[in-house]
């Protein structure tokens, strides 16, 4: 988790450089609003140079103005990516956690209790994969192929072991 903590210590200060980038935008709209203020006085009292000078400087602070907000966007743009690449990496994490179990359970063929459970939450996290794909997001998860095992029945189980099959086919035609 080290590697994980020090990404979001890193979106963290990236969310933080950027609202101080906005901040200081904000003053500079302020200080061209002033600059401006100064034109219109000095035009008024017939000062040309010193109205040019005033025009100067709010032009200045329009410039700095965009340019801290040019940046601000750019660092929010890398924000997002980071904060995705940290979601994705969880999931992935979780992802090898029950393709594992998965494949244990299919080698040991234990019960289907526990097996209906692992696949229960292979399905949430597919779910999450979904709407990972619906948000145009990339994941490259390098999933092994279900191998063609046989589940073996057992009386004592509840479970139904034909939904248990069909689910099994729905998760190897999405694959």
């Amino acid at each position: 988790m080290g590697n994980t903590d020090k990404l979001m210590n890193q979106i963290f200060d990236l969310k933080f450089t950027s609202k101080s980038l906005q901040r200081q935008s904000r003053k500079c709209e302020k200080e061209e609003k002033a600059e401006k203020l100064k034109v219109k006085k000095a035009i008024e009292k017939g000062n040309m140079d010193g109205a040019r000078i005033y025009a100067e400087n709010a032009i200045r602070k329009r410039s700095e103005q965009m340019n801290y907000l040019r940046l601000a966007s750019r660092l929010d743009a890398v924000v997002a990516r980071l904060d995705t690449q940290a979601k994705m990496t969880t999931i992935t994490k979780s992802m090898t956690n029950i393709v594992k179990s998965l494949e244990s359970s299919l080698a040991t063929g234990c019960n289907l209790q526990k097996m209906s459970e692992t696949m229960d939450s292979f399905e949430k996290q597919f779910v999450n994969m979904e709407v990972a794909d619906d948000y145009g997001l990339e994941v490259s998860v390098g999933l092994p192929q279900a191998a063609g095992h046989t589940i073996p029945t057992a009386t004592e189980e509840k479970v139904d072991e034909d939904d248990l099959s069909r689910r099994l086919a729905e998760l190897k035609a999405r694959g």
